[in-house]
């Protein structure tokens, strides 16, 4: 059984690379901010506005908790924040599930970004310039996706390569039968 949860920071590649894993495992993908859209029928930035950040991040840790606890294998990819808020950091040290944090540099993200600014909550108004914001945001966020159970790199490479680093993971390092 894989039940594998990618972290990461926005940017890092965490839906198109958990899509490619998934379809390598022949297992289910999904994308928590997804899940909870396709729930409430609004998107991200519509629910921030209209529910705010508290009731999302309630939601967003209530569903985090539920897909851990399922049996069935799946991949889950996590929002940037997820991990940042209640408790959910400790949620990825579960012995139930593989957690990976897709680590990538301030200068892979700012490229990767740059032109998705308006379809990020959290860049949309930003006052000042992206590789300053995203060095400061991912060195408080560090500690949390530091969490996870395996870090892998992201930077120059594609995300059939590192889909198939983190099989390489799961192959040697299975879940614990509970």
């Amino acid at each position: 059984m894989n039940k594998i949860i990618l972290t990461g920071y926005m940017g890092s590649g965490k839906t198109t690379v958990g899509k490619e894993l998934a379809k390598l495992l022949s297992i289910p993908f999904f994308d928590l901010d997804q899940c909870i859209e396709r729930e409430v029928n609004l998107n991200i930035n519509e629910i921030f506005e209209t529910k705010g950040d508290v009731w999302f991040r309630k939601k967003e840790h209530d569903l985090l908790k539920s897909f851990i606890q399922q049996k069935e294998s799946f991949v889950l990819a996590l929002g940037g924040g997820t991990p940042c808020y209640a408790n959910n950091h400790l949620l990825l040290k579960s012995q139930e599930s593989h957690s990976i944090y897709l680590k990538a540099t301030v200068q892979t993200l700012t490229n990767r970004l740059s032109n998705e600014k308006q379809n990020r909550p959290l860049l949309k108004n930003l006052n000042i310039d992206l590789p300053t914001y995203i060095s400061q945001h991912l060195l408080e966020r560090s500690f949390f996706y530091l969490h996870a159970h395996h870090s892998v790199s992201v930077d120059d490479k594609t995300s059939l390569d590192i889909a198939n680093e983190i099989i390489d993971i799961l192959k040697t390092n299975p879940l614990s039968a509970s």
